[in-house]
């Protein structure tokens, strides 16, 4: 959230970019964009451009971070120096990177199926390569379908999407403008197969009432997106066998 002047968000019912209050913005995914990685996916939301890919499992490196009974997860979410006008000329991690690195890892340690990896570490990577709001909860779904490209077992695929409040209007899915001069954000990640909450953060000030309406937006969405979702592995699947009939 910023300060100084608020420029006006929402003029006759629409926001600055065109959409509705409960409107998300265009979102496209597409699965295996880096062919070194075990699972990889790009994902633009907006005007976010993100990278995810996955790697492992593969021995924990060194020794003494090693589970003898479960896989662990390293994380790293980065934002690259020319993504935005905030990272523009920065390099190497951050706090707000470290912090999305360590809430995401945390996401997939509650449905990738670790206990099957016993001492191996899994390396999830989540590049920015354009930001504009929202990318924690962009690049986690991403993340999701790289790893579910990958063939690492997971109990379910998990999306994340943020609502917020600008005056008295709950939104969806803020842009940079908005989470800058908003009232407050939520971003959410989500477990669809059992609506299970795996991501919840807030900024700022939200009623009950504000946070009923935004968890009926993001469970809604959260049903396109997760389609989105299997759609764009179902099309990757469809690609290699064509590939193999030939």
């Amino acid at each position: 959230m910023g300060g100084g002047e608020k420029p006006q968000l929402i003029i006759n019912g629409k926001r600055l970019d065109g959409r509705m209050p409960d409107e998300l913005r265009p979102i496209k995914i597409e699965v295996g964009t880096i062919r070194n990685a075990v699972g990889s996916s790009y994902i633009e939301w907006g005007n976010n451009k993100i990278i995810a890919a996955v790697y492992g499992p593969k021995e924990a490196l060194p020794k003494h971070v090693q589970d003898p009974e479960r896989a662990i997860i390293k994380c790293r979410y980065t934002m690259a120096p020319f993504s935005s006008l905030e990272e523009h000329g920065r390099s190497g991690p951050n706090r707000r990177s470290t912090e999305i690195s360590k809430v995401t890892k945390e996401v997939f340690e509650n449905v990738i199926m670790l206990e099957k990896y016993p001492g191996a570490e899994i390396d999830i990577f989540v590049e920015v390569l354009q930001g504009d709001g929202g990318t924690r909860a962009a690049g986690i779904t991403a993340a999701s379908v790289a790893l579910a490209a990958s063939g690492i077992p997971m109990t379910d695929m998990p999306y994340g999407v943020s609502f917020g409040k600008v005056g008295d209007q709950v939104i969806l899915d803020l842009n940079k403008i908005e989470d800058n001069y908003s009232d407050a954000d939520m971003p959410i990640a989500i477990s669809p197969r059992t609506g299970d909450i795996l991501l919840l953060q807030m900024d700022g000030t939200l009623t009950p009432e504000d946070v009923d309406l935004g968890m009926h937006m993001v469970r809604k969405a959260g049903e396109y997106i997760t389609k989105l979702q299997r759609e764009a592995l179902k099309q990757s699947y469809e690609k290699i066998s064509e590939k193999y009939k030939k």
